[in-house]
């Protein structure tokens, strides 16, 4: 929007078709809802219950800078017990959601003008994630052809002079795809050789469905190069909560506490409460998630599966499906408005992801096995995708 009042940096509309959603939703009064990845599950009763008692005890208050003691030890403890991981308490940094963790890593790293590489399809915020950094985004797309994995040749070669860090979403938000040790072994190499910061937007760990997740973290090399951003929004379906946490060498967790404290001071102390509940109790809360999220995405795959012109990929994680409809002839966001207009079912155009992106739709199994079922029973009559 122009306006004397707006900067400058904001004139130009940056809106994408993932921030018209809600717009979108309301023209029909029967829409069933897969574009967004805010779960229909609420947080479990341990996390909310614990968290008010806590709020009637006194917890209201700023906490300590980094994030409250007690959660950075479950913290500690968690990527010990899972992972096998050592992670010192000067490490970890409490933040006020991924989103703003990632931005928060962002800002302590970069340099006006340095690039960062992003593993396309990519989450939206990213490329203005960087830029409100004063870094310049260098898509890095993958092909299903190629399962989605970094290519490491590819990856090699958008290297330049001003490359500071490279960042990586696996389980990956929207394929689904999760990166082979290979790949990663492969990405820890340019790290190195290039001496770049891989940052590691971790949030769909919990949803691996056929290997345990491996964080590149964990990899030979990796610790002292590796910004990982957490979040209980996915996880722990608490995306209200807006908490998240940074693991970080300790001089960039200085940094972002620094930068932290000229943004929103400390995170909200209720919600920092609910996030240790959920650590100490995550194999009470996660169990039933996971396989709700499992019948979901296995069944909306197996639906997409016997629609001729759809294909997608065998689920590997996430509770999101990236749909093939370049057989339809359409454009993603043709794709999309027609199976919105013709169907009432809400999905979001891949090229909201990445020039790469084109030529799918990302459809997101936050509603039960009923509504996707009534969904699918929708989209198969519609002619183009028959």
């Amino acid at each position: 929007m122009k306006h004397k009042f707006i900067s400058k940096r904001y004139w130009k509309d940056k809106s994408t078709p993932m921030g018209k959603v809600d717009e979108l939703a309301k023209q029909f009064d029967d829409v069933i809802d897969l574009s967004l990845g805010d779960p229909d599950l609420i947080t479990h009763d341990i996390v909310i219950e614990n968290s008010m008692r806590d709020a009637k005890l006194g917890h209201t208050k700023y906490t300590d800078f980094r994030g409250d003691p007690e959660l950075r030890n479950e913290i500690i403890n968690f990527y010990k017990d899972e992972y096998d991981l050592s992670i010192r308490d000067e490490e970890i940094f409490v933040a006020t959601s991924g989103c703003l963790a990632m931005y928060l890593a962002l800002e302590a790293i970069l340099d006006d003008g340095d690039e960062v590489i992003m593993q396309a399809p990519y989450f939206t915020p990213y490329p203005q994630q960087i830029e409100l950094a004063r870094g310049v985004p260098v898509p890095l797309d993958s092909y299903e052809e190629e399962d989605f994995q970094v290519n490491i040749e590819r990856l090699e070669s958008i290297v330049t002079e001003r490359t500071k860090a490279i960042i990586i979403n696996s389980p990956n938000n929207p394929t689904g795809n999760i990166l082979s040790i290979k790949t990663m072994e492969g990405i820890r190499d340019i790290a190195v050789k290039y001496d770049l910061v891989v940052i590691s937007d971790d949030i769909y760990t919990s949803f691996c469905y056929r290997k345990p997740f491996i964080p590149i973290v964990s990899i030979e090399g990796m610790k002292e190069r590796t910004i990982v951003i957490n979040s209980f929004s996915k996880n722990f379906t608490m995306t209200g909560w807006r908490i998240g946490n940074i693991i970080a060498p300790d001089y960039i967790i200085r940094t972002i506490q620094q930068i932290n404290e000229n943004l929103v001071f400390t995170a909200p102390s209720i919600s920092q409460r609910g996030a240790i509940y959920a650590l100490r109790n995550r194999d009470i809360i996660q169990a039933e998630i996971i396989e709700e999220y499992r019948k979901r995405v296995f069944y909306a795959a197996n639906r997409i599966k016997n629609i001729p012109n759809l294909s997608v990929l065998s689920p590997k994680g996430t509770f999101y499906l990236f749909v093939n409809v370049k057989k339809t002839g359409l454009t993603s966001i043709q794709a999309s408005d027609y199976i919105l207009k013709k169907a009432h079912v809400l999905t979001i155009p891949g090229i909201s992801f990445g020039k790469c992106g084109e030529g799918y739709i990302r459809i997101a199994c936050t509603v039960g096995i009923e509504k996707l079922k009534e969904a699918f029973d929708r989209i198969e009559k519609i002619d183009i995708l028959n």
